[in-house]
């Protein structure tokens, strides 16, 4: 019987929020693994130096040569065991939060850079800071005398700070003291001071400014703000009055009930202008580039909730935060995924941290399984691997640890695209052993198409509701997919008149089709056919498109509308609706363009498994002639290849070649032309010419020779004068040979003279 039905499959779009929004995970191993990778010591010190982010940042060094400086004396510094701090603390807040036992042997180094840096009298406030910092995970041995100079240090710059970050290191380094040395005395006996410098740098919309001569303001420095006052709270003295403490939001405040609301305000104000995705995410933007660079939305969103994690840690009141924006927070920072850099991957978990510390927040992940489904005995519901499909939800904190006692409750079902929803009220089964939440069986009423289900966390102690935050309800948007079934194929030629069928094809839809139609343009065409679900419910794809294109490549393109389970192509004509093609109506269409038409049908959807584009064969199509001003079809589109493809080969035309006499006039004009050499060489003979007078001698024989190539070269020149030289060109040539044959020649002739002469004396 199931098979009858037709197959369904479960697709599941996973959505971990409120809102529709892609998959993000809690902190998982991906993490771990990212982090003891990027934070990988090298000398036994942590250190970053990343060369293309020197060259792309705003504050990127300019020269080549001060960047080749820098990454020398980066790397002389870990060859000579310098740990950086700040990097090192990094590193260790990271493994610390993530529960990574198996740190890197750095601590012999790292202890002794903090005992070294506590100890000088040159060490910068944010030295100290850093350096406290470390040994707050660390724990290690410091020496007495070299903490009380720490103390006084910070202290006694207090009196003299002007600037946020100053005040920032040194509250802080007074903060970490306490904590890690109950013996130090760090409490501060003008803390209403103190307090009134911070704030004079705060503005009206929430954001703080680094110093009174830096006019911009920024959420960072926001962030570092309220650390600061949050450490001012707990390093005042007894004798402050303490009324101030009792405001249940902020970290600090004065006797001055005037100063509380202003800071309470400013402090909202600060959440008011949050930024906002569509999909529920909350962050706090940086536009400010100042003395500390240019601050990325997740290091300025980290800021700010480690400002307000140590407000809540600074007063005994709950912080009325809204959960909305909490766990908007926490979706940005885990949309982040696995940073590719230690810095984000530093902020990411240390951001996730405190907001664990300020409240607890739960997060919902849903997935799907392979799982007998009871619901439907009768139709078989399995994914690509043959099984069937159950809904699994796992609730966790943000780290991952485990969410306290609940349920979770399949609330309502919305069907996509509208606003109806089915109520269920069905609680999943909760599996101990893998703690998920599982929904192994679907509602009866759940057929092909596309739904979200809405899912619901209740704890079962009232009081986890004020220290979690559940993100309310989780929708997820489910596809349920099947094989849908077409009947009653057919295409129609109507009679125009009587509606009487003239012609009348069945169709295989999806299938091979090749029908041969003629018509007219009083007749009409109609195409239907009927698609209903594995459960006989009728079907309704996204996309139903007919198209005819004519023999000359003129497409025209039609909707299938529907009524009730019958599709049927529809023409609006005259304000009423004809479930009919009217050729009649459709010759302007057409452009009056008699001859074949080829017919394509398109049925698709993305809850149906078997979507088709297929031909169905072809309609001859017969159409009155075109009037005078009836519209011409389009141009057709020039294909790109013929435009710019190869071009047709270039043939030439040469000039037919001339009638030439025949071969044996030919050798009978050379052998004529040959006449008047054989008779000079008879002539020679006549007068007694001869080769015996040829110099012998070396000198003489070589002019002569000479001379008699001399001729040559003239009789040459003659012939490439006849063939190709002009007039200018063999005149100097003839000059040239002229000279060389008037020295040669002379030099011949004065030797013959001379052996003449000597003959005749003897």
């Amino acid at each position: 019987m199931a098979r009858d039905l037709g197959i369904l499959v479960i697709v599941v779009l996973v959505l971990a929020a409120t809102c529709q929004s892609a998959v993000v995970s809690p902190v998982s191993e991906s993490h771990r693994s990212a982090a003891l990778e990027l934070f990988s010591p090298a000398h036994g010190s942590y250190g970053r130096l990343n060369i293309n982010t020197l060259e792309t940042h705003p504050l990127r060094i300019v020269f080549d040569s001060q960047i080749v400086d820098l990454v020398f004396q980066y790397k002389i510094s870990l060859a000579l065991g310098h740990v950086y701090l700040e990097e090192t603390y990094e590193a260790l807040k990271t493994f610390k939060v993530l529960g990574i036992e198996k740190k890197h042997a750095i601590r012999t180094s790292s202890c002794a850079s903090v005992a070294d840096t506590l100890k000088s009298t040159s060490s910068a406030l944010k030295d100290f800071f850093d350096a406290l910092r470390v040994n707050s995970i660390l724990k290690c041995e410091l020496n007495s005398e070299a903490v009380r100079g720490t103390q006084s240090r910070l202290k006694d710059s207090l009196n003299g700070a002007s600037s946020l970050i100053d005040f920032y290191y040194s509250i802080g380094g007074l903060v970490l003291l306490k904590e890690q040395m109950s013996e130090v005395d760090v409490n501060l006996g003008d803390a209403d001071r103190i307090f009134r410098s911070i704030k004079a740098l705060g503005q009206s919309d929430g954001r703080w400014r680094l110093s009174s001569n830096n006019p911009e303001s920024s959420n960072n420095a926001a962030g570092i703000a309220l650390e600061a006052l949050a450490g001012v709270i707990s390093l005042a003295t007894p004798q402050i009055d303490n009324s101030w403490v009792s405001f249940d939001f902020c970290s600090f405040v004065l006797a001055n009930s005037m100063k509380i609301t202003t800071l309470k305000n400013d402090i909202l104000k600060l959440f008011d202008g949050i930024e906002r995705y569509d999909d529920g995410t909350y962050y706090f933007d940086e536009k400010h580039v100042g003395a500390r660079g240019h601050q990325s939305p997740l290091s300025s969103s980290a800021s700010v909730v480690r400002g307000i994690a140590a407000v809540a840690a600074a007063t005994s009141e709950t912080l009325n935060l809204p959960g909305e924006k909490i766990m908007g927070l926490a979706k940005f920072f885990l949309g982040v995924g696995v940073p590719g850099s230690a810095q984000d991957l530093y902020h990411q978990i240390d951001a996730l941290s405190y907001l664990e510390n300020i409240r607890h927040v739960l997060w919902k992940l849903t997935s799907f399984r392979t799982l007998y489904n009871k619901a439907h005995p009768d139709l078989k519901i399995y994914s690509s691997d043959h099984d069937f499909v159950a809904a699994l939800v796992r609730v966790s904190t943000l780290l991952g640890s485990p969410a306290p006692t609940l349920s979770v409750r399949l609330m309502q079902i919305f069907v996509s695209g509208s606003k109806d929803a089915s109520v269920i009220d069905q609680e999943l089964k909760f599996d101990a052993v893998s703690g998920m939440h599982v929904l192994e069986t679907l509602p009866k009423n759940i057929d092909v198409g596309s739904y979200i289900f809405s899912f619901e966390v209740i704890f079962h102690n009232p009081e986890h509701k004020k220290t979690y935050v559940s993100g309310g309800r989780t929708r997820v948007l489910v596809h349920i997919t099947g094989v849908i079934k077409i009947d009653n194929a057919e295409i129609v030629i109507l009679d125009g008149d009587r509606g009487s069928v003239e012609n009348q094809k069945k169709l295989k839809l999806p299938g091979d089709n090749a029908v041969a139609l003629s018509a007219n343009h009083l007749q009409k065409l109609r195409l239907s056919f009927d698609m209903s679900t594995p459960f006989g419910n009728a079907f309704k794809p996204h996309q139903a498109f007919l198209k005819l294109r004519h023999e000359s490549g003129v497409d025209h393109i039609f909707l299938v509308g529907n009524s009730g389970k019958k599709f049927e192509i529809i023409l609006v004509k005259a304000s009423s609706l004809v479930l009919l093609l009217d050729f009649l109506g459709l010759v302007e269409k057409f452009f009056y363009l008699p001859g074949r038409y080829n017919i394509q049908l398109t049925v698709g959807d993305a809850d149906m498994e078997n979507s088709f584009l297929q031909p169905l064969g072809f309609v001859e199509l017969d159409l009155p002639d075109a009037p005078e001003k009836a519209t011409r079809p389009p141009p057709q589109a020039v294909d790109p290849y013929s435009r710019y493809g190869p071009k047709a080969e270039i043939t030439h035309i040469f000039r037919a070649p001339e009638k030439r006499p025949a071969k044996e006039l030919s050798l009978t004009f050379l052998g004529l032309v040959l006449v008047p050499f054989f008779g000079f060489l008879a002539g020679l003979v006549q007068l007694g010419a001869n080769l015996k007078n040829f110099p012998k001698s070396t000198v003489p024989s070589t002019f002569a020779i000479l001379f008699h190539l001399g001729i040559a070269a003239v009789l040459a020149l003659y012939t490439l004068f006849w063939l190709k030289l002009d007039l200018f060109t063999t005149l100097k040539a003839l000059g040239f040979l002229g000279m060389f044959l008037m020295f040669v020649g002379h030099k011949t002739l004065s030797h013959l003279a001379s052996t003449s002469s000597k003959l005749k004396s003897v």
